[in-house]
């Protein structure tokens, strides 16, 4: 049965989201150990960030079984903070690709913060065609070279 959730009310699950999460767009690491604290740092920020009304982290699960996840971010990386809030961290299992998960996700996230007062969610990603089938309107091109769009809400 598939259903989503608050990270803050599956916290079994910080883990496992902070490793998918370090692999899909963490810095590469030189030793184990670093990747350890790295992921560390991870399940940090997400406990310490559970209070903040601009930040959240929600994930599908059927059953007990982790299927990806999306979250609102207070600022996306270095490149124009002066937006807020940020659609960030869309993550599909590969095995699970494919099946429409990602619109569940989106679904979720757009309601979500749609309950927390927010009138726009900006999001920046280098995929092509992909987050307009969500509703996603294009803003500009980044100096980064990724595309910045935000979602209406």
């Amino acid at each position: 049965m598939l259903n989503i959730y608050n990270i803050k009310q599956k916290q079994e699950f910080l883990r496992e989201v902070a490793e998918l999460t370090q692999n899909q767009w963490g810095t590469k690491t030189n030793s184990e150990e670093e990747l350890k604290e790295k992921i560390n740092k991870k399940v940090s920020k997400m406990i310490q960030n559970f209070d903040n009304p601009l930040y959240c982290k929600l994930i599908l699960l059927d059953n007990n079984t982790l299927i990806g996840f999306v979250s609102i971010f207070p600022t996306d990386g270095n490149g124009r903070t002066d937006l807020s809030p940020w659609y960030a961290t869309m993550f599909v299992k590969k095995e699970y690709r494919g099946k429409g998960y990602s619109k569940i996700l989106n679904k979720a996230i757009l309601e979500e913060a749609k309950k927390r007062g927010f009138r726009k969610l900006y999001l920046k990603t280098n995929l092509i065609n992909y987050y307009e089938k969500f509703g996603a309107i294009f803003l500009e091109d980044l100096k980064s070279g990724e595309k910045l769009y935000y979602f209406s809400i």
